[in-house]
């Protein structure tokens, strides 16, 4: 199935929210469609390819974690936003980790969910065109210059993959992006807006976004993740990335 990148699933299960989400969408050039519960999600995934997923946390019956933990374990890597209440700390890092590409609390302004929207839609464009097959595939010589190398960690800009001691690290589609904007920059310090703006590709959001990013990439890549020697805390300014 090809991908539509104007096609919006909108997981909600308040239908005020969903139309509200819809029209908006509507009217900004997208074609959404709605799903009120998780199974009706996963059955119209099933059914079509969306450029983007819209999904709320607190649904009836399967949740939205659940929702997206059945996605990403079947190798469905469609861009997801997931919608939460302030209050859900634990449910916006649990979401990150099984691979929600950005996050949006309620209540959100549409004008910052729909910026949000075509940041994501931008930033999987170019992995989409990665997926698509080529008439013969770069020489493993031609690579080098995008291979980066810190600690054990080996990170092929071209490729997008990853790898830790030899083993393959499976990054969501924005924590590569991040990675990739440090390690193409080392040792310059960025302040949590530059890399919303650089990385989010939005002028303003919340400082916390950043920090769970980096606390995903931390897990995932640093050897100890409570005192890392790559990815570092600049205290009062942001974050720098020595090799």
């Amino acid at each position: 199935m090809k991908r539509n990148d104007k096609e919006v699933l909108i997981v909600e299960d308040d239908e005020a929210i969903a139309a509200g989400l819809a029209l908006n969408l509507q009217i900004e050039g997208y074609a959404p469609t709605h799903a009120s519960d998780g199974e009706n999600a996963l059955v119209r995934v099933a059914e079509h390819r969306f450029a983007i997923i819209l999904l709320d946390i607190s649904l009836p019956g399967k949740s939205g974690l659940d929702v997206l933990a059945e996605l990403r374990g079947g190798g469905d890597h469609t861009p997801v936003i997931v919608l939460l209440a302030r209050r859900d700390e634990f449910d916006k890092v649990a979401a990150l980790r099984l691979g929600a590409d950005d996050y949006v609390t309620k209540p959100f302004a549409l004008a910052e969910l729909l910026a949000r929207v075509g940041a994501v839609l931008r930033r999987a464009a170019p992995s989409t065109a990665a997926a698509e097959p080529s008439v013969a595939a770069p020489s493993p010589a031609a690579s080098r210059p995008d291979l980066r190398r810190f600690g054990d960690v080996a990170v092929d800009l071209q490729t997008r993959e990853v790898t830790r001691e030899g083993a393959p690290v499976k990054l969501t589609h924005l924590e590569f992006e991040l990675l990739a904007h440090f390690v193409k920059n080392p040792r310059e310090v960025f302040t949590r807006e530059r890399l919303m703006r650089e990385v989010w590709a939005i002028g303003s959001g919340s400082r916390r976004t950043v920090d769970n990013f980096v606390a995903q990439l931390r897990g995932k890549l640093e050897r100890d993740p409570d005192s890392p020697l790559h990815l570092v805390t600049v205290r009062g300014t942001g974050y720098r990335f020595d090799p």
